[in-house]
């Protein structure tokens, strides 16, 4: 068996805060209390677990596989983590001060799960936590930017990402897609006729279910995009909070539907499972999975990187709020395993595929000749191009009449300017897109929504 490489080192592209970036000085004395067993610290100022007014912390979960609406309360699991828990910490070591590396039952699931279905190509990688994948954006983000610096963006992309760099004066290079998402030609193409006076060092994609556009690399796609990368040696920030919620192409068929759902085992691979020079720096979520309020995630890279994120975590965040790392870590360690986490995974993406398929066949019913739309294979999201009449077509504010219409119709999609790099100039605001979520409405209401929809673009279709 051929022994992994060691990952590329990218650390000449860190900014010169990251280089002088280290751990904490109190925080680096930690390890010689959980070195030395017998050792009396008067060192740590640490509040004593004494004096927590918690004795136990829980919650009622639904049997992996199942859900909360289907199970009786007597078949629902009991997650608690007292003072003296088993398999994981006690309550006083998740409700303590700690590392930014997360505690640890919580940290090793996270490297377990990762080298189950990821299996990174490289020796020293490792994990981090970090409080969603915002939060881990922003930090990879400033391992390596700075201010005046470019990022390279598909060209609809997470506003978040675009309200986070623009007050940093970073710039956006918006790479073409197509319905597999970013377009390999294009990035090579932005990289090689770049002339900027600052290099460009990194690409920002969401691979799976891309927000807004839903769309999703195949494996061909990622391995494209990963020899671009290499050609121009750019890190990647492989953004992935819906990699789990993939699901069966759409079929007419519905005696034929969610017979084949991928679990973990038969997911599209990762950026990161292709990465062997250590230049994906993959960002994962519970938010989508379990629940976005835990504000629980992780990030995937080279350790010398993970070690950089760890050392910024614990000058800001410290590490996920203990409470949701305690529930997090029971859960996944002493209640589903490994197998649970599976079960649990095709239940939720069975519940998202019936969404997305109603939500198709309504589209197709009502919407027949006033929208185009790629049906998406993953995710939350169908991005709609609206069939304007031809005389409407590039006329200023038309989209802003449409979305007036919207309102007016008593129906609320996201006009698509607010995904777009290229800020709110109005060229960008009459661009015939729209974002629509067949995530959060309650089905019996998908009709009415689709049908109000439908009655809004008439006029201007």
């Amino acid at each position: 068996m051929t022994a992994k490489p060691h990952s590329v080192d990218l650390s000449e592209f860190f900014t010169e805060a990251t280089r002088v970036r280290d751990n904490s000085p109190l925080k680096s004395l930690t390890k010689y209390m959980e070195a030395d067993p017998t050792l009396l610290s008067l060192g740590a100022g640490l509040p004593h677990p004494s004096t927590f007014p918690f004795a136990q912390i829980g919650a009622h979960v639904a049997p992996a596989g199942a859900s909360v609406a289907n199970t009786a309360p007597a078949d629902m699991l009991n997650v608690s983590v007292t003072t003296s828990s088993g398999a994981i910490e006690g309550l006083g070591k998740f409700l303590q001060y700690g590392n930014g590396r997360g505690v640890p039952s919580y940290a090793a699931f996270t490297r377990e799960h990762t080298h189950r279905v990821h299996d990174p190509k490289y020796v020293d990688w490792d994990t981090v936590v970090s409080l969603g994948n915002t939060d881990a954006f922003v930090k990879a983000l400033m391992l390596f930017y700075t201010s005046g610096d470019t990022l390279l963006v598909d060209e609809w992309t997470y506003p978040a990402i675009i309200g986070t760099v623009v007050p940093m004066n970073i710039q956006l290079a918006p790479v073409r897609m197509d319905a597999e998402g970013m377009v390999p030609e294009a990035l090579d193409h932005v990289c090689t006729n770049w002339t900027g006076e600052r290099k460009l060092r990194m690409v920002y994609t969401i691979p799976t279910a891309q927000n807004p556009t839903g769309a999703t690399m195949s494996i061909a796609r990622k391995r494209a995009i990963y020899a671009v990368a290499q050609k121009h040696n750019l890190v990647i920030i492989e953004d992935d909070p819906y990699y789990y919620l993939q699901f069966e192409p759409y079929t007419a068929d519905s005696e034929h539907r969610y017979t084949n759902l991928p679990g973990i085992t038969s997911l599209v691979p990762s950026l990161l499972s292709l990465d062997t020079d250590g230049r994906v720096i993959r960002l994962d979520s519970f938010s989508k999975v379990l629940a976005p309020g835990l504000r629980c995630g992780w990030v995937t890279a080279p350790k010398y990187i993970t070690d950089k994120i760890q050392f910024h975590n614990e000058t800001s965040i410290q590490q996920p709020a203990g409470v949701s790392q305690a529930i997090v870590a029971s859960l996944m360690n002493e209640q589903w395993g490994h197998s649970g986490w599976e079960r649990h995974l095709v239940q939720i993406q069975r519940d998202y595929a019936m969404r997305r398929d109603l939500f198709v066949d309504l589209c197709l019913k009502h919407l027949n000749g006033l929208v185009e739309f790629t049906v998406p294979d993953a995710g939350m999201f169908l991005w709609f191009r609206v069939l304007l009449k031809p005389e409407l077509q590039g006329q200023t504010g038309v989209m802003q009449r449409v979305f007036d219409s919207m309102v007016a119709n008593h129906v609320l999609l996201v006009p698509g300017y607010m995904f777009s790099p290229k800020g709110a100039e109005q060229k960008v605001r009459d661009e015939p897109y729209i974002r629509a979520a067949f995530s959060f409405a309650a089905t019996t209401d998908f009709e009415a929504a689709i049908t109000r929809l439908a009655q809004a673009l008439e006029p201007f279709c």
